[in-house]
């Protein structure tokens, strides 16, 4: 496959089994991650490697921050009492949420003070580190999907993880072997996003 044949046929994988990247596999894809843009040099990103033991980790601390969040929602309401069915079915899903892949690539920020590159700046460029990824896991021939979601912005999330104060999470990158081929999507048109300048 070459490049453009990659930027033009990329897509979400959201079905992953085994097997994940093996670990030169893996090296490449956090080798094409380092190789982003990045103004300033900065590398203002962090990468979180789960596998194993570490999604029943995650899927943990998933819990923890999704139970808290419901408490504080029931505190903060006068009155509001918690449908234990509905509070059992949510924790269910969210435990199941590390599963979906054997591999997942946590990308934070990991700002650097700079007077020339704004934060901003800096949590596009761990943007990039997702979208490089997934485009090197595409070329390998596994499957990747990057998500987000509530939470990517929860700080319980984010203080397991070990993410420093005032960091983000750019994204969850799941990654592993596709369960079944799937079909490339019809390319989308670009005719109504771009304003020609002559």
């Amino acid at each position: 496959m070459d490049a453009i044949e990659l930027l033009l046929q990329r897509q979400s994988t959201p079905v992953l089994t085994d097997p994940a990247p093996n670990t030169e596999d893996l090296s490449t894809l956090l080798s094409a991650g380092m190789r982003v843009p990045d103004h300033g040099g900065l590398k203002p990103w962090h990468f979180h490697v789960i596998t194993g033991q570490g999604l029943q980790r995650l899927s943990d601390l998933y819990v923890e921050a999704t139970t808290e969040d419901l408490s504080s929602m029931a505190g903060l309401i006068e009155g509001m009492s918690i449908d234990e069915h509905a509070l059992n079915e949510k924790i269910a899903k969210v435990a199941k949420m590390p599963f979906r892949a054997p591999m997942i690539i946590v990308i934070s920020s990991d700002y650097v003070e700079h007077n020339k590159v704004p934060q901003q700046e800096q949590l596009v460029a761990a943007a990039c580190c997702a979208q490089a990824m997934q485009m090197a896991a595409f070329s390998l021939g596994y499957g990747a999907m990057w998500r987000t979601g509530t939470l990517a912005y929860n700080e319980t999330v984010k203080l397991g993880l070990g993410i420093g104060e005032g960091n983000d999470i750019a994204g969850f990158l799941y990654i592993g072997t596709p369960t079944k081929v799937i079909n490339i999507k019809p390319a989308k048109d670009y005719q109504d996003k771009v304003t020609y300048w002559k």
